[in-house]
Order: C-alpha cells, then structure tokens, then sequence
C-alpha cells in the first residue's frame, strides 16, 4: 500500500481491494499480493492523472481494472507467442486475480440482443449502416454498463450493421 501520499479513492471496491491484499499478505499468498499491490499503484495513478486529484468511485476503478487485465491477457499472448509458457502462465495468474473484482460479462446472447433492438431503433430512425455506428456503439454502453467491454460492443455493432 502506498503511505506517506494523499490516497484520494473512496471506493467501496478499492476497500475490498485493500481487505483483501491484508487477507492475502496473512496468507502469503504472493501471486494475490503483488496483483492486488499493482492494482492499488495503477489506481493511484489514475487518482492523480488529471490537473489535480480526484476520488475514484467504482466505475473508475472498474475502468483502471479492465485496462490491467487487458495488459496481461496482450502480455500472455505476447510470451505464448515466444514460447515463454512460464510467464505466459504468471500473466494469466495475475490476470484470474483482477478478474475477481470485475463485474460479471454480458453472455454473447444477451449483447447480442440488445445491439439487435438498438440497431432496429437506429433503423426506424433514419439510421443505417455506418453511419449509425457511433450512434448504435453508445446506445449498447449505456444499456450493458460494465457488463461488456468497448471492443465486444464495437465488434458486435459492426458485425449487425454490416460495415
């Protein structure tokens, strides 16, 4: 944990986040450890990124959250790719930790089905093609929430309107 600093994060996750790096540090368990420690790094920084400090709420750690299990999920490929199987494996490890915290994904039926209704809105709109992606894209955030990330949503968008 960060001491001597202004930690400006009021977030209920990042209070579990701290619980649980104590629990796991009780434990020695020192894949959780580590994870949890570059976890609460990356928040802070994301506190301060800005002109001035901020207090983090949920939805910005869940933000900070995806962007480190999209690094270690591009760092194991990367290292699958280069035949280094054992760091692949500890990206992985780090990257099964993180995902603990993040909200549970959208099913590809269920995302399916909303970017359905909502390209079907954008049609009855005047709407179509590329033209309605962007329109379409903010549509689906809105409704999945954390549910989906942007490139699921993006992909799944371009894929119905066939651009």
């Amino acid at each position: 944990m960060i001491v001597g600093h202004d930690v400006r994060m009021a977030s209920e996750l990042l209070s579990r986040i701290r619980d649980d790096l104590n629990t796991a540090m009780k434990a020695r368990d020192q894949v959780t450890v580590s994870t949890l420690r570059m976890v609460l790094s990356a928040a802070q920084v994301a506190s301060v990124a800005g002109d001035e400090a901020v207090e983090l709420g949920d939805a910005e750690v869940i933000g900070v959250l995806r962007s480190e299990a999209k690094r270690r999920a591009e760092a194991a490929e990367l290292y699958d790719g280069a035949g280094r199987t054992e760091q692949a494996a500890a990206e992985r490890a780090e990257a099964e930790v993180i995902e603990r915290y993040l909200p549970a994904a959208l099913d590809e039926a269920a995302l399916a089905a909303i970017v359905a209704e909502e390209v079907a809105a954008a049609v009855a709109a005047g709407q179509e093609g590329p033209k309605a992606m962007g329109q379409v894209i903010r549509a689906v955030r809105n409704r999945a929430g954390d549910g989906a990330d942007g490139g699921r949503v993006a992909a799944a968008v371009k894929a119905a309107l066939g651009s």
